[in-house]
């Protein structure tokens, strides 16, 4: 299901639409000058120095999609906010920085050998100590130096969002806060691996779904000073942002890798207990044995969920959540551009195809 509300509200939502791409524009700018910086800087003091901030430029320059900068920019500009203040970009931009911090570190959660079409940076920087043979033991030291990688990004972050409004720092320490015990408990519960479907969805909630809509959203709107906007975007935001998660739980089953750029199948091999596997495994309690026992393939699974039909469910479920995000967005005291553009933003992220 898809829809194209590029249209709908005329010149001022094509208005909306520029001045948020010019502002998305000059996020990208920011993350690079600041990183291209922070090099200029330790490159003085020993050519080591760099080689955390060079894997950080070389994530952020393979790609992504900027989500959370995204709907933070829209949550800035629908409550009014003056895009020429420098300081959105500074927050939309520590948005992006505190992601690749997270991606980073839980690619070393999940064992990952790539994201974005690349090497993951504990595979990359593991592989480099066992070709030069270096002393101790080359996981080890890969997967430190992603922690260490994953750190820097977080401190850049905070640095980022020190510069952008006052305003919007009380909802940026509950977003960091959020991901981080999210992502406990979704390790917490992958090592349990037990059925209980309304953890898994709190879990996917506020490891996924606030990180990555709704947080983003009220921190804009509050760097606009409109903090009283949070309400309808919490119910747009968890609403979306839940669809978006459970968007994300049938890529990693169904998904080609070539596509999102990460392994095909990871949820599986991690035994992360998604909203998708729960609910089969209410249904087929087989799966459980087919993911937790040796010799069995991610095929094996998929063709197991296909016929549970959970898949379908979970489709009706993101439809669902898409209309109730899609109607407290439509009731909100927001210019009718922007609800247009945020409906728009629902739909592309809840149907994405990567």
């Amino acid at each position: 299901m898809t829809t194209d509300l590029t249209t709908r509200s005329g010149p001022e939502g094509t208005a909306a639409r520029r001045t948020s791409a010019d502002l998305l524009r000059r996020v990208e700018d920011r993350l690079r000058s600041f990183l291209s910086a922070e090099r200029q800087e330790w490159a003085e003091v020993n050519e080591r120095a760099v080689v955390a901030i060079d894997a950080l430029s070389e994530l952020t320059a393979s790609g992504g999609k900027r989500i959370r900068p995204a709907f933070c920019i829209a949550g800035y500009l629908a409550a009014g906010g003056d895009p020429d203040d420098p300081g959105i970009v500074e927050a939309a931009a520590a948005l992006e920085m505190l992601h690749i911090s997270a991606l980073i570190h839980d690619d070393v959660l999940d064992d990952s050998d790539t994201r974005r079409g690349l090497p993951t940076v504990h595979a990359k920087h593991t592989a480099l100590h066992a070709d030069r043979g270096w002393q101790g033991e080359s996981r080890r030291f890969g997967e430190g130096v992603a922690l260490l990688v994953g750190d820097l990004a977080l401190v850049y972050s905070g640095e980022l969002m020190s510069r952008a409004p006052r305003t919007a720092l009380a909802e940026w320490n509950k977003l960091r806060s959020e991901v981080m015990i999210g992502q406990y408990m979704d390790v917490a519960a992958a090592a349990e691996f037990s059925v209980d479907p309304e953890l898994s969805r709190w879990i996917a909630l506020i490891k996924s779904g606030r990180y990555t809509i709704h947080r983003p959203l009220v921190v804009g709107a509050s760097a606009a000073g409109h903090r009283e906007l949070a309400a309808a975007f919490t119910e747009y935001g968890e609403a979306v942002g839940e669809a978006f998660q459970l968007r994300d739980d049938l890529l990693d089953a169904f998904g080609d890798s070539a596509d999102t750029g990460k392994p095909a199948g990871l949820d599986f091999t991690q035994h992360k207990m998604t909203l998708l596997l729960g609910w089969a495994m209410q249904r087929d309690a087989h799966i459980h044995r087919l993911i937790t026992e040796p010799g069995h393939t991610p095929d094996e699974v998929r063709r197991r969920l296909v016929d549970t039909g959970v898949p379908d469910d979970v489709e009706q479920h993101i439809a669902g959540l898409v209309e109730r995000g899609c109607k407290a967005i439509a009731d909100a005291p927001v210019p009718q551009a922007w609800r247009d553009e945020l409906t728009a933003m629902a739909h592309r992220v809840a149907y994405r195809k990567a």
